[in-house]
């Protein structure tokens, strides 16, 4: 089976069940589960953070970062379509009583500064939530955000007193496609969400990094959210191993992805509306959508052709460069 719909999909290898299967354990929630420290150490270094934690989930790990940042009634700017804001159930609103405030996106998957700027809610007026942190993500949509904006926007919420955090689900994607360290990218932020689960490989997890204080405040939270999990190291060494083994492999996904839709250009009733790192976006024929997808699938090729928008393909460690020549050989026999 070739899955293209996310790589959220991937399933673990030998090598790093065998990890899970080894991994020294002990109670998470009393503190003493050698390899989630073992874990948290290693990625709040790697990250240029004081401190982590980890988290089951990258949702849970936002939400327990927005309630480590903001109070009850306070704010935070948000992309119109970031994760934090769209895909997460409304949990800042819902669980943490914080107000997300949606900017509209620049063409590049940045906050347009003058947009926040407009957004900030004047202080001690009791009309307004208080504004108290930027969120922003990267990479975004498969995008690489520019550093430079990413410098101006964080340097820009210091100036207005807010707080800084990060969805960095696929920071590490952000980080190859860079060239640069992944402390390079965290250092901006108070904070950073990191995701295991995706292009890394590993079935479960993320780590929040940030400063001691910080991340007192969201292990609290995390304890609240049903996050405290017991011999969690079993999941933490699933991490522990991507971090060594899945990480400058990330290059293979984007090359996989540049040739997938290379492949894909060529063919007629298909446009490529974008490649980034390791996601493409496509319009198919909408009246071939429903078909193509059912003959893929009976190809042993998943992925799902949205009538009258963008279809979203995203290459991981189990889609190979053969692969990627097998669906482009497949989506043109079937549009033929």
């Amino acid at each position: 089976m070739i899955d293209l719909r996310s790589d959220t999909v991937t399933r673990p290898s030998a090598a790093m069940l065998q990890a899970m299967v080894s991994a020294p354990l002990g109670d998470d929630v009393m503190g003493d589960d050698p390899t989630v420290i073992q874990l948290q150490v290693a990625v709040a270094e790697r990250a240029g953070k004081a401190a982590g934690l980890f988290f089951p989930s990258g949702t849970q790990s936002n939400l327990a970062a927005l309630m480590a940042h903001c109070d009850r009634g306070d704010e935070y700017l948000v992309g119109q379509l970031a994760h934090t804001y769209k895909y997460e159930g409304g949990g800042a609103a819902v669980l943490g009583s914080i107000q997300p405030q949606p900017i509209e996106h620049a063409e590049d998957g940045s906050l347009p500064l003058e947009k926040l700027a407009a957004a900030v809610k004047p202080l001690g007026d009791a009309h307004f939530a208080r504004t108290r942190l930027l969120a922003l993500e990267n990479t975004f949509h498969g995008k690489l955000i520019p550093a430079a904006y990413i410098q101006a926007a964080t340097d820009w919420a210091r100036g207005q007193g807010l707080g800084t955090h990060l969805d960095g689900a696929r920071v590490f994607n952000a980080a190859v496609a860079s060239g640069k360290p992944l402390a390079d990218m965290c250092r901006p932020f108070d904070s950073v969400s990191i995701c295991f689960s995706k292009g890394l490989g590993a079935p479960v997890g993320s780590v929040l990094v940030g400063s001691q204080e910080l991340i007192a405040r969201a292990h609290r939270w995390r304890k609240m959210l049903g996050g405290g999990l017991r011999q969690s190291g079993v999941l933490a060494a699933a991490c522990l191993y991507a971090l060594a083994h899945n990480v400058d492999r990330l290059a293979d996904d984007h090359e996989n992805a540049r040739a997938l839709a290379e492949g894909l250009r060529a063919i007629p009733g298909v446009k490529v509306l974008s490649q980034d790192t390791n996601m493409l976006f496509v319009e198919f024929e909408p009246s071939r959508c429903e078909a193509l997808t059912a003959a893929l699938a009976k190809d042993d090729i998943q992925m799902r052709a949205v009538y009258g928008g963008p279809t979203r393909l995203v290459t991981h460690l189990d889609v190979s460069a053969d692969d990627v020549r097998r669906v482009v050989q497949a989506v043109a026999r079937h549009l033929a």
